[in-house]
């Protein structure tokens, strides 16, 4: 699995004009009175996330009155942990506010037989059917930090905004109802693909124990209500980071994700659940 930079035009053309801000930015207060020791100039962090993975899909009629859910996992047998690529990227703007950077993707995909019976936008696959499934999740955030306290401790407030697509697929021989003439099996082929921006909130912690060894808490929350695609996104994460040199260090954290949103098409609502846990390793620039 590798990092797929966002295919939303918006979303880069708002990273890249950024970029050029923060690296000016980190120049020119190179000079003036140091920040916290907790909190960087500029940082880049590039990383995995292995995360227990556990997810839900389902879809409903505009009536509320046919529905189904299954679990990628339990019923096509998708692998419940994965490896997620992520990269960040935190700037100061002065000694106590800044910009703080975030992205990363979640590809899954897989073919098999069906542990029992599912169905999905309008179609019932039997149990021991063959289906192909793909799962392709992607967010990416831009926020503007503030940062209060001062020695080794800094606390930090974000608002900002977040940017997801979800793109789903279910392929298989399949029973397709709400035919005049009853249920019709065929070859059948569905799926979606949105995506939607949101205001996101920021919360974090950092200590510097001294000039190799730091502790922090990071937890973000995303929420939007109406629209083509709506729901929630919470993350947290409790890490280390070690600095043997100047320059380049490593960093180990623990998160937790939880993915909860809502799109609307037009004959149906289609659902996803997705919670993930475990540990990030990463490498971490800072300048």
């Amino acid at each position: 699995m590798s990092i797929r930079f966002s295919r939303s035009p918006s979303l880069r053309i708002a990273l890249l004009s950024l970029l050029p801000l923060a690296a000016w930015s980190s120049a020119s207060f190179a000079q003036s009175d140091s920040p916290s020791p907790a909190l960087d100039r500029a940082s880049f962090r590039i990383g995995g996330y292995y995360a227990n993975v556990d997810t839900d899909i389902g879809a409903s009629d505009n009536g509320g009155l046919a529905t189904g859910t299954f679990n990628l996992e339990d019923d096509l047998g998708f692998k419940d942990h994965e490896t997620v690529p992520r990269a960040r990227a935190d700037f100061l703007i002065g000694d106590h506010q800044g910009l703080s950077l975030d992205y990363y993707s979640i590809d899954r995909s897989r073919t098999a037989s069906l542990a029992r019976g599912i169905s999905y936008d309008g179609v019932d696959y039997a149990a021991n059917a063959s289906v192909r499934a793909k799962l392709d999740f992607d967010f990416g955030s831009v926020a503007w930090r503030w940062w209060f306290g001062h020695g080794n401790d800094a606390f930090g407030v974000g608002l900002g905004g977040a940017w997801y697509q979800i793109d789903t697929r279910l392929s298989g021989q399949g029973a397709i109802t709400g035919l005049p003439d009853g249920p019709m099996t065929a070859s059948v082929d569905t799926g979606s693909k949105d995506s939607a921006w949101a205001p996101m909130l920021q919360l974090g912690w950092r200590h510097a124990f001294n000039d190799q060894w730091r502790m922090y808490i990071d937890a973000s929350g995303v929420k939007k209500n109406g629209g083509r695609l709506s729901g929630h996104i919470y993350n947290t994460a409790l890490g280390v980071e070690w600095m043997p040199w100047e320059h380049v260090g490593f960093g180990a954290e623990y998160n937790f994700s939880r993915i909860k949103l809502d799109w609307r098409r037009t004959a149906y609502t289609a659902k996803l659940d997705m919670k993930l846990n475990g540990p990030s390793m990463y490498v971490n620039f800072r300048f």
